[in-house]
């Protein structure tokens, strides 16, 4: 790596390091494999090469451009475990047209919070109970629970069965 790769920056053009998990919103939790420079339109590119286990699939993201993607770190344990708290068991009515429904859940999940997830994830869990879910819903609420399982997991360091088994216990307590 050169002295570019290694310098630090201010936090809003954080740069990551090498072996460092980050979560990409819409993809999931991925490890920086390496940071790689390559020649773009005749400037040097520095780009991180993300691994994500969640589709095993590597993905190049220019570093300039990883705040504008989302990519950021994985939540401190205090704010997975407000996540988690955010989940309850209540359900809250949402529009029945499931393109509209669709649209303002996928933004959630744009969004990328750890926070946000748990909302789709209950939202639309809760949802399932009453009506099954078109196909592109259910999709989009297995990729979030993937992510929030994911992210969560790495946070606090447990089992994603047990971290799973968290989130679903809040869903369905009584």
């Amino acid at each position: 790596m050169n002295s570019a790769e290694m310098k630090t920056t201010s936090v809003s053009d954080r740069q990551f390091a090498i072996g460092e998990h980050v979560v990409y919103p819409l993809q999931g939790v991925g490890l920086i494999k390496e940071i790689q420079s390559k020649s773009f339109k005749g400037k040097e590119i520095l780009y991180y090469i993300i691994y994500l286990d969640i589709s095993d699939m590597t993905v190049m993201i220019p570093v300039h451009k990883s705040e504008e993607l989302g990519i950021r770190a994985i939540v401190k344990p205090k704010e997975a475990k407000s996540a988690l708290a955010s989940i309850s068991s209540i359900y809250e009515p949402v529009t029945i047209d499931w393109k509209m429904r669709y649209q303002m859940n996928l933004d959630l999940l744009k969004e990328g919070t750890a926070t946000s997830i748990a909302t789709v994830v209950q939202t639309l869990y809760h949802r399932s109970k009453i009506k099954e879910l078109p196909v592109q819903e259910r999709k989009l609420f297995d990729s979030a629970l993937k992510i929030l399982i994911d992210e969560i997991s790495f946070s606090l360091d447990k089992p994603k069965k047990e971290v799973e088994q968290m989130i679903f216990m809040k869903l369905e307590a009584d």
